[in-house]
């Protein structure tokens, strides 16, 4: 795989194209219009959410490694009041956005910049739902026999990244912070599902790896001189997504404000019972150890639900920012991204101490 675009080709294009977004092919360079359109973005959105979801309603929900269905098992959450048609095993933000296009799913679980990204692509979807994130999620992960030792070691060297989801915004971010520009490094447009083996083959020297990856890569390649690099860098948010469309059927927004509660206090619940959560999912699903398990639950977020998104609009923004920057997207105001009729539902279902 080439490591920068052949002379002449928009560095968007060349990205996009190698992500293998859906779509990018039209309209990625500046015809968003027709496919905003597409995607019902002339809906109205601005009727109330109805008290009761009908009868009959059923949503199609993202749940990568079946997290939310175990989450509500161990809690005891009561039952949803709509059918879940179909819990997709999914994650990845690019792949989210297709499947969104593809009418395949309804409702996603993701980071702050795949909402970006699908905007960018013409593509409308809403924010539903705000969890805040202020201790690091990722760190940075060298291939084997790395020289590499801090994020200024970066200059020059060949970086995973992926323009459409989290680790994206955190390699940028900390760039930016250690004072490095684009131009200095060598972005490898990756999705994060091929970080590992990139960095296990030496195609790329840094990749940035979620904490819970970080213990099975080091147990493999720490003796053979592989590391991690911690930063303080944060992907402030963990949102819920839904396509314009979806949110603009009256009984499907009513689903969807039925399940933020439902999300909210799955999260609590794992936070407060990280024992039974370390032996159910990262034991027994993950294949850690109960020593890596519980190194994992010790970096851990605490959920946090602000009843005001004024926060995280501002921080939208200046991760969107920071990719137009870098050509990565056209400069927007990201308001249009939130559907502020949701906004103090995940707050309203938990106790006080996780609003601030």
């Amino acid at each position: 795989m080439p490591l920068a675009p052949p002379p002449g080709l928009d560095r968007r294009v060349f990205l996009s194209s190698l992500l293998g977004v859906a779509a990018a092919t039209a309209g990625l360079s500046g015809c968003a219009g027709s496919s905003a359109a597409a995607s019902g973005s002339s809906a109205d959105l601005s009727a109330p959410l109805a008290d009761t979801v009908p009868a009959g309603t059923s949503l199609k929900i993202a749940s990568y490694q079946n997290v939310q269905q175990l989450q509500f098992r161990l809690a005891k959450l009561p039952a949803l009041p709509f059918t879940v048609s179909s819990w997709l095993n999914i994650g990845a933000g690019p792949d989210v956005i297709n499947a969104f296009r593809a009418k395949s799913l309804d409702l996603a679980d993701n980071a702050g910049i795949p909402p970006i990204q699908a905007h960018y692509q013409g593509f409308e979807a809403k924010i539903v739902a705000i969890d805040v994130t202020r201790k690091p999620n990722y760190l940075f992960a060298t291939k084997p026999g790395s020289d590499i030792h801090a994020v200024t070691d970066f200059k020059g060297k060949r970086l995973a990244f992926s323009q459409g989801q989290a680790q994206g915004v955190v390699l940028l971010r900390a760039l930016k912070q250690a004072g490095l520009t684009y131009k200095e490094v060598k972005l490898v447009p990756l999705t994060s599902n091929q970080f590992l083996t990139a960095l296990q083959s030496g195609q790329v020297d840094v990749a940035p790896l979620a904490n819970s990856q970080a213990p099975a890569y080091l147990k493999q390649y720490g003796a053979k001189g592989a590391r991690t690099i911690p930063t303080d860098v944060v992907d402030l948010l963990k949102l819920l997504w839904a396509p314009v469309s979806v949110l603009a059927d009256r009984a499907k927004a009513a689903a969807v404000a039925a399940y933020i509660p439902h999300w909210a206090r799955g999260l609590v619940w794992q936070w407060e019972h990280p024992d039974v959560w370390n032996r159910e999912f990262y034991v027994k699903t993950q294949n850690l150890t109960l020593a890596q398990a519980e190194a994992v639950t010790k970096l851990a977020n605490k959920p946090l639900f602000p009843p005001s998104w004024d926060e995280a609009i501002r921080w939208e923004q200046e991760t969107a920012d920071l990719l137009a920057e870098g050509g990565f997207v056209k400069k927007f105001t990201v308001d249009s991204l939130f559907d502020r009729r949701f906004e103090s539902l995940a707050a309203d279902a938990v106790p006080a101490q996780y609003r601030r």
